[in-house]
C-alpha cells in the first residue's frame, strides 16, 4: 500500500485547510485510517482516527470540535477538514492506514505517507 498526502499549506491562525491522502496499491488489506503530526522537537502524535465503514471517528482532545476526519472507500482517499487552526496546529501531518480495526491506532509496522507541511501564522 502506498499513501499520498496533499493539502498542505501556510494559513492564518483562524483559517482553514483540507489535507487529502490517497491510497493506491493492495488498498483491501487497509483497514483504520488515522493522520498523525509532527511539530519540530516534538514526538509524533495521534490526530484523528476513523473505522473502516468510515461509520466511526476518533480524535486528539485538543483537536475535537475543529478538525473532521473523512474517507471515501470507492475513491480509496482519506480528508482531514481543519478548522480554526491554531499556530500549534503546525506540524507535518501524515496520513496512515491499519490493517487492523480501530481503535487500534496505526503502528511501525503499518503503512505511512510521506507527510505534508501544515504552517500556522499567528
Amino acid at each position: 500500500v502506498q499513501l499520498q498526502a496533499s493539502g498542505g499549506g501556510l494559513v492564518q491562525a483562524g483559517g482553514s485547510l483540507r489535507l487529502s491522502c490517497a491510497a493506491s496499491g493492495r488498498t483491501f488489506s487497509i483497514n483504520a485510517m488515522g493522520w498523525f503530526r509532527q511539530a519540530p522537537g516534538k514526538e509524533r502524535e495521534f490526530v484523528a482516527l476513523i473505522n473502516r465503514s468510515g461509520t466511526t471517528t476518533y480524535y486528539q482532545d485538543s483537536v475535537k470540535g475543529r478538525f473532521t476526519i473523512s474517507r471515501d472507500n470507492a475513491k480509496n482517499t482519506l480528508t482531514l477538514q481543519m478548522n480554526t487552526l491554531k499556530p500549534e496546529d503546525a506540524a507535518v501531518y501524515y496520513c496512515a492506514a491499519s490493517r487492523f480495526p480501530a481503535p487500534r491506532l496505526p503502528g511501525q509496522s503499518d503503512y505511512w505517507g510521506q507527510g505534508t507541511q501544515v504552517t500556522v501564522s499567528s
